[in-house]
């Protein structure tokens, strides 16, 4: 996508020249990342805006706490919020209600209250479930001799998952589809302002549909995410409307926009590569070792950003406070210093952990699931269809850039 002005910042505050290029090969943006991360690893635009792409760097970013994550600590934040030409505008209200963009102990205790639906041993009793749900979805294409893994597979397994977790009607799941794909680009540090109001209208919708469905469970609880919460709030856990609709948005986008692009940007991966499809369809034992490879490779979520809350010193360089950080976590994950030979899929390769799902008091809460459904996903396709190839050769990329996935993604069995 080029940068022309209907695709150009929201505000008049430059932004970094590694994200606009990055807009502009959107396809493959790796050769642009080992680029800057040998010649210009922590660049540095004007008003203070750093773009980094080595995995150290990125790594000691999401520890250290002294960075925050919300966007009224960045300097440039009254810049933005005034070009607007809007006081009461979404970034204002976003921060400090959303679990994104807040800090401990607000973010500590927010968080707590979502984890126990996601803890390790959760996680594990939904196993024989969801593979029941993939066998069904595949019973369903089996006949018809090609699938979009997108529309079929992608999108409605993690819809379904998070819909029951959290006692959302599955009959509204399409409603969602179209929903979730409208807010997406609110992540994105670089998008228009048309497609920007469009995503606050369709909050909108969210935040109406999330509060009839709170009602509903104070009037009837039931044994899912929502009524959960509400349990918390009325043990005076201080959880206030905003923040539980808050929360209920983000883990049902959350939810599912990263387990879709996972499963479609590794199953991509594994077709281009049938040496290591080979492999994997042989040694079905080495599905857990692939997902994390697949993650690496591809990652479903490519930048998060930081802002330090007082001037701190990487690698020997001074970052002032209140300049935002931009960490390239897809450039991270293909580090030469941290991984061998980092632009090959190797499903078999020695593990280092990932930075796909952040690290840190931010790393993803959600990521113990999407790599559950990850690998029941890439085990059922494979055993079931052992003729699986892809029916087009370049298939197409969301118009997303903070969460990096395909609008399609069609096979033949």
């Amino acid at each position: 996508m080029s940068t022309t002005p209907e695709h150009v910042a929201v505000t008049d505050v430059p932004l970094s020249p590694v994200i606009a290029e990055v807009v502009k090969n959107r396809a493959d943006p790796y050769t642009l990342y080992r680029h800057y991360r040998e010649t210009d690893p922590m660049n540095r635009a004007d008003p203070g805006i750093w773009t980094f792409t080595r995995y150290h760097d990125i790594l000691t970013v999401l520890r250290d706490d002294r960075f925050s994550v919300d966007p009224r600590n960045v300097t440039a934040f009254d810049e933005v919020r005034a070009s607007s030409g809007e006081e009461d505008s979404f970034i204002q209200n976003a921060a400090g209600r959303v679990l994104l963009f807040t800090d401990p102990p607000d973010h500590t205790r927010l968080r707590t209250l979502v984890n126990k639906a996601f803890t390790p041993r959760t996680v594990e009793r939904l196993r024989a479930h969801i593979t029941e749900l993939v066998g069904g979805i595949l019973d369903d294409v089996a006949g018809g001799g090609e699938m979009d893994v997108i529309e079929d597979l992608a999108y409605p397994l993690p819809a379904l998952v998070i819909c029951e977790l959290m006692g959302v009607p599955t009959s509204d799941r399409d409603m969602f589809r179209g929903w979730s794909g409208e807010v997406a680009p609110v992540l994105d540090p670089w998008t228009s302002k048309e497609v920007l109001d469009n995503a606050v209208g369709t909050l909108a919708k969210f935040l109406f549909y999330f509060m009839d469905l709170v009602q509903k469970r104070r009037d009837d609880p039931q044994d899912d995410l929502v009524s959960a919460l509400l349990a918390a709030e009325e043990q005076d856990d201080k959880l206030t409307d905003e923040q539980l609709l808050a929360l209920c948005i983000l883990v049902f986008i959350a939810g599912h926009e990263t387990t879709q692009n996972l499963i479609g940007n590794g199953l991509l991966a594994l077709l281009r590569h049938p040496d290591q499809l080979r492999k994997l369809r042989e040694n079905p034992s080495l599905t857990k070792d692939a997902v994390e490879e697949l993650l690496r490779y591809d990652s479903p979520v490519q930048l998060t950003g930081r802002s330090p809350t007082t001037d701190i010193e990487i690698a020997d360089v001074t970052i002032p406070k209140g300049d935002q950080i931009i960490l390239l976590l897809g450039a991270g994950n293909r580090d030469p210093a941290v991984f061998e030979d980092p632009d090959r899929l190797d499903i078999t390769r020695a593990k280092t952990s990932v930075l796909s799902f952040g690290a840190g008091a931010h790393f993803c809460l959600g990521a113990g699931l999407a790599r559950l459904e990850g690998a029941i996903v890439f085990n059922e396709l494979l055993a079931r269809f052992p003729g699986l190839e892809l029916a087009i050769d370049e298939p197409e990329y969301r118009e997303t850039l903070t969460l990096r996935g395909l609008k399609s993604l069609p096979v033949r069995l």
